[in-house]
């Protein structure tokens, strides 16, 4: 019975490792109840009691956790349409008016291709 002091002790630790880990490598958008660094905070300041709010209340919970492998490619989380500070035009002449700017800087870059040629 001596040892089940280093035992809690032992089990406590890895834990609170595992708890920082989880909290630094979890995606900032992805924690819940708190921002990441409020958690990061929890954990080392209070490891026992941090870890387990962590794991019980902080961690992302469903398909947020799935972790890929190497040769898969993670699916954006915004359609390209949906994509936050996308240039959309609103209306005809918002378009037309990027659709030149890009045609003269195309034209500027090949131009200055060609005289360094």
């Amino acid at each position: 019975m001596p040892y089940l002091g280093g035992l809690f002790g032992v089990v406590t630790l890895c834990l609170w490792v595992f708890a920082i880990v989880d909290v630094i490598t979890t995606d900032a958008g992805s924690c819940r109840n708190l921002p990441k660094v409020g958690w990061l905070l929890l954990v080392l300041l209070f490891p026992l009691v941090g870890s387990i709010a962590w794991l019980v209340a902080g961690r992302p919970q469903g398909e947020g956790r799935t972790r890929m492998q190497a040769f898969e490619r993670s699916a954006p989380r915004f359609p390209e349409y949906d994509r936050p500070g996308r240039f959309a035009a609103v209306n005809a002449e918002d378009d037309e008016e990027f659709l030149r700017r890009c045609r003269e800087r195309a034209e500027e870059q090949r131009r200055k291709g060609r005289e360094n040629q």
